[in-house]
């Protein structure tokens, strides 16, 4: 991940510090009560996102700490209003929330890590260009490790939880929530997916106070215990995700039925998605721009266009297995027996970079 512009670091420089930024002094505040008399690194925006730079967050600061265990406490500004008010909604500041991260700190490290401020960015620049924005108990597949610099690290998944000490703040411009970005494993991610976020999140937490990522740390799913934590949730609740952005979605109707096209890389977690939902009387919803399609359990097959690009399925009892075996990462076209007129074409999916330009690689 890149970390162009987020380099310079000091104890004292503030983007904005010689302007009025109530957006930014209120954070600011917040972080003293906290950290009273406490000197953060900051991490400094040379070139602005107003500016036409690349790094949506005009700073992030760096907070060292020794407990519960050694970690960075990094909280960034820049999704939110920090200078004046801009938008229409009066309740919230901007998107209405700040990212915070806790990398693991060696005890006599004295720099955060750049790698974790890239991730940062990378984030946030998903949300100024995207238009999506994260809530606790998202999650993120990050396609590769966290840390760039690390390519043994499992670390390759991400999911969001509100800050378990900051919180969320009242600002001159709105509220602002606080949201840490915790490091999963891929299979850490997939229970997620099968079961809950925070649930897996707060398994984690007796070995991972704080939701403190260790990128050495191996994933918790080769723990009986945890596992069999994570089958007993999933037993009883079934899959909280009840709606997956997929990026790649779409449908049309003609004379033969319905045509459901979704991009290879996203199909396996929409299949085991469905499988933690539909059983459990609860439908899914897959968004992506300008389009989306619904599942919803039923007793009879059935497709309803709803209008403005939105598709609803109904798939019955007998052909949910149909379903998610048709959703594998390869190209093809399935017809379902159980769900006649019903096609679903999966497609290859060209991978892009934080910038979203071609990398070249295609999944399917």
């Amino acid at each position: 991940m890149d970390n162009d512009g987020t380099d310079r670091i000091d104890d004292s420089d503030r983007i904005g510090e010689d302007d009025s930024a109530p957006g930014w002094e209120a954070i600011d505040g917040a972080l003293a009560a906290l950290y009273p008399g406490v000197d953060p690194k900051h991490l400094a925006t040379m070139l602005p996102w107003s500016l036409g730079g690349k790094d949506p967050l005009d700073g992030i600061s760096a907070y060292p700490r020794t407990e519960p265990v050694p970690h960075w406490h990094m909280v960034g500004y820049g999704l939110t209003e920090l200078y004046r008010k801009e938008s229409d909604h009066a309740e919230e500041s901007g998107w209405g929330f700040e990212l915070t991260f806790r990398p693991v700190r060696n005890p006599d490290e004295d720099t955060p890590p750049m790698w974790a401020a890239a991730l940062m960015q990378n984030l946030a620049r998903y949300v100024c260009t995207s238009g999506n924005r994260f809530e606790p108990g998202h999650r993120m597949n990050a396609n590769g490790p966290i840390a760039t610099d690390r390519q043994d690290s499992v670390m390759r998944a991400l999911g969001f939880a509100e800050d378990p000490e900051l919180g969320s703040i009242d600002t001159p411009h709105g509220r602002v929530g606080f949201l840490q970005v915790v490091g999963l494993a891929v299979d850490e991610y997939e229970a997620a997916g099968q079961w809950s976020t925070t649930g897996v999140l707060d398994l984690l937490e007796p070995t991972a106070p704080l939701y403190v990522t260790d990128v050495d740390r191996p994933s918790r799913m080769t723990d009986p215990a945890f596992a069999a934590a994570v089958r007993e949730g999933v037993e009883r609740d079934g899959s909280t995700t009840g709606a997956l952005y997929v990026g790649n979605v779409s449908w049309e109707l003609d004379g033969a039925g319905a045509l459901v096209r979704i991009g290879a890389l996203q199909a396996p977690a929409v299949a085991q998605t469905l499988r933690g939902r539909l059983p459990f009387g609860h439908g899914l919803l897959l968004e992506a721009d300008g389009a989306a399609v619904g599942f919803v359990p039923g007793e009879e097959h059935a497709v309803r266009d709803e209008g403005e690009d939105v598709l609803t399925i109904v798939v019955p009892p007998a052909a949910l297995d149909e379903l998610t075996s048709a959703l594998r990462p390869e190209r093809g076209t399935t017809p379902f027996t159980a769900m006649p007129g019903l096609r679903l074409e999966v497609v290859p999916t060209v991978m892009l970079d934080e910038y979203g330009k071609e990398t070249g690689e295609v999944v399917g």
